[in-house]
């Protein structure tokens, strides 16, 4: 199918899709998040890799369970209190679970327990919930993926995949043994193992019609299952009584146009692909003939859609890029997957909240869960919730009006974010996400991510200027934001050029005005690279007009943690830079880093040095330097994340006491003064964990402050971007 969409089409459906509904209106918002590490067993190591995959709720609504593959375990939440979520510990299942689902007081668990590739197996394991005993287990035969309850509850269905190796052949299929689907039987939730039945699936598809690999199943109340087949890009659907194919069809093709295809550094909406292939994961039923599949992609396609079809495999609805281009107009965009699959939709939930349908879209490499409502037409994006690293799964409970998602990536090991589990709820308000959002340019979203640097409009109150770091190393950018907005709007996108071509081998951290309609611009280097440290005066065009690398004496001692912010003080000749280096330099005390001042006038260099705190776990150093009023005020702040994040501060000092030395001679020891402490900001912002980059400080023309994070271009992070003001209680 070739999707098309006009301009104006798509630009009302960005606008529409950030728009902040009327204050009585019903939105969902996070009030709690998990990190499904607090269910670690006591004999297993803190950083033990744990990941929530498969999520699912008892029938009261009280208890989640999700499964958790690299521990081999499924977890267990109590949401009793759903804004106070506790442990409720992990029960170890003898294999990798791969999917729960939840059947009166019982739990289904499709555990693999397969050998190797060639000689899959697996077993389908009933778990007593209160207890948290597995009370008997069914051989099935295969390794299974997904599991999927009747809504009478008298049947479950299980997708065998017998997953295909991705290194054998470049992954091509066919690879035998074939899967196929199982339906076994229920009575009280408890499983008859003697009626399981297996439903042959080869000579269906057009691709590998010899190798079947269904992935996810979906029961309508009328027992009809559906059936993805994503290698095979293609759809069954199953009699659940029977187990005879009563119809399937290809998941087909679509064109793709206004898309960023290049994982360059660089975001830039203008590209398209042809004949791409849906390849489906998630697929779940909206009604009793209508069903929506979640087009991941994997070794041929990736179509970064959705697609409505009803059940004769009629295309109903296409979504085309227009989710995409909505989670990049909010800094979501995963510009290292531009190349392949974009924002690789994965997951899928639908349920009725009181009367209203919807259905809530996963994007795994956006870590963005897409909430629509469902008009039986063309589908209404009503709202992007941020969710964590890499979602796969999602339950909703209309009964209590909540919905969670579970987001398997585990990155405790780096320093990262661990594995959590998000709860939302539906309630009157005004969504607390996104915090700020890019406009719409020609019919698409302006591109951004990465925000480092922050400073305020000389004369226009809520205005302010912001820049992107090395990750978009292809597209530095100085962007304009718009405060008075409610997200905040970032209005225009000023690239940085030298010679009129995009700058090359910057690292922007620090931003501030020149006062002549231009800026001074901080850029961290890298020595490893033979990158300079320096900093960068460009005119109102974005054009470097003077690049000002460090003295000799400066670069004695560097180190790869360089510049992180830039400010100015005085006027005209008098002009003085002073700039806050990350982290501490070879010849810097212990425990101190330098604040570096430049007069451009007079070619001038000197330093002071300045007292970190003491970091608990990892390190401590300094993200931002803005001067206002008599003082300057630095951001520090540790590098960890959530529980384990300690100090995230804004700290001034005197400008009367910037005295700065020569370079190389003793430094100064300037005094600080703590003035506020971001970390209640950031845990209450949208009920989320604790970010590691705050990153950007400033004060507009009216004094007041705001801050911003840097959400890593969505690169092992979440893509949350916390932009928002600072109440600094009366300090001058």
């Amino acid at each position: 199918m070739k999707y098309s969409i006009s301009r104006a089409a798509l630009t009302a459906a960005l606008l529409a899709s950030v728009a902040a509904p009327a204050a009585a209106d019903q939105v969902f918002n996070r009030i709690a998040s998990f990190p499904v590490a607090t269910n670690l067993p006591a004999d297993k190591e803190k950083l033990s890799t744990t990941s929530a995959e498969i999520i699912t709720a008892t029938e009261d609504g009280n208890t989640l369970i999700y499964s958790d593959s690299p521990l081999g375990a499924i977890g267990f939440i109590d949401i009793t209190d759903a804004k106070t979520p506790k442990a409720g510990s992990a029960l170890m299942m003898d294999g990798e679970p791969t999917s729960v689902a939840v059947v009166g007081a019982k739990a289904l668990v499709a555990v693999n327990t397969s050998e190797n590739r060639q000689k899959p197996s697996g077993k389908l394991a009933i778990v007593d919930v209160a207890s948290k005993k597995i009370d008997a287990t069914c051989d099935l035969g295969g390794q299974p993926d997904s599991v999927a309850i009747s809504p009478d509850k008298t049947f479950a269905a299980i997708a065998i995949e017998n997953e295909r190796d991705e290194e054998f052949n470049e992954g091509k299929l066919p690879q035998m043994p074939a899967g196929d689907l199982v339906i076994v039987s229920l009575k009280d939730g408890v499983a008859d193992c003697a009626s399981i039945k297996h439903v042959t699936l080869t000579g269906l598809a057009e691709i590998a019609p010899e190798d079947p690999e269904p992935e996810f199943v979906s029961i309508n109340n009328l027992g009809e299952i559906g059936l993805t087949l994503q290698e095979n890009n293609h759809i069954v659907i199953i009699d659940g009584k029977t187990g005879a194919v009563k119809n399937h069809f290809s998941a087909g093709k679509v064109d793709l146009a206004g898309i960023d295809t290049k994982s360059d550094g660089a975001l830039k909406f203008t590209g398209k692909k042809e004949g791409v292939l849906r390849e489906p994961d998630a697929l779940k039923w909206l009604d009793d003939n209508r069903l929506v599949i979640a087009n991941e992609g994997d070794y041929e396609g990736g179509s970064r859609s959705f697609t409505i079809f009803d059940k004769t495999g009629k295309e109903l609805y296409e979504s085309g890029p227009s989710l995409e281009l909505a989670i990049a107009q909010i800094g979501h965009f995963p510009d290292k997957r531009a190349k392949s699959k974009g924002v690789e939709l994965e997951g899928l939930e639908a349920a009725t909240f009181n009367g209203q349908k919807y259905f809530f879209v996963l994007s795994e490499r956006a870590s963005i869960a897409a909430v629509y409502k469902d008009t039986g037409a063309e589908p209404e994006l009503v709202q992007l919730l941020p969710s964590g690293v890499s979602p796969e799964g999602a339950v909703a409970i209309p009964g209590r009006n909540l919905l969670a998602t579970a987001n398997e990536a585990d990155l405790g090991e780096d320093g990262g974010p661990r594995s959590h589990v998000m709860i939302y709820e539906l309630a009157e308000g005004t969504p607390a996400y996104p915090m700020i959002r890019s406009d719409i340019v020609d019919g698409a979203p302006i591109g951004w991510g990465a925000l480092s640097g922050l400073v305020g409009d000389a004369e226009k109150a809520g205005t302010l200027y912001a820049v992107n770091d090395s990750f978009y190393s292809s597209q530095p950018t100085i962007f304009t934001i718009d405060a008075t907005q409610k997200p905040a709007v970032i209005t225009t996108a000023l690239p940085v050029t030298r010679g009129g071509a995009a700058a090359q081998k910057l690292d922007i951290e620090g931003i501030t005005l020149d006062g002549k309609g231009g800026f001074w611009l901080a850029s961290e280097g890298d020595p490893a690279k033979l990158v300079g440290h320096g900093i960068y005066n460009v005119d109102a065009k974005g054009e470097i007009k003077s690049e000002i690398g460090f003295p000799v004496e400066l670069l004695a001692g560097q180190t790869r943690f360089g510049l992180e912010g830039i400010t100015s003080i005085g006027k005209g000749d008098e002009l003085t830079l002073w700039m806050a280096v990350q982290r501490e330099w070879k010849d810097d005390e212990k425990g101190t880093v330098k604040l570096v001042s430049y007069k451009p006038k007079a070619k001038e260099w000197g330093a002071v040095s300045y007292p970190l705190d003491k970091a608990e776990d990892g390190w401590v150093g300094l993200s931002e330097i803005t001067a206002h009023g008599d003082y300057v005020y630095i951001v520090e702040r540790d590098n960890q994340v959530g529980d384990n994040a300690k100090l995230k501060k804004l700290y001034r000092v005197a400008i009367a006491d910037l005295k700065p030395a020569k370079l190389g001679d003793k430094l100064p020891l300037v005094k600080k003064e703590e003035v506020h402490d971001f970390i209640p900001d950031l845990k209450n912002a949208t009920n989320g964990y604790v970010v590691d980059k705050l990153e950007g400080f400033a004060f507009d023309a009216a004094g007041k402050a705001f801050a911003v994070t840097d959400n890593d271009g969505v690169d092992d992070s979440s893509g949350e971007t916390l932009f928002f003001p600072v109440d600094l209680k009366g300090t001058n």
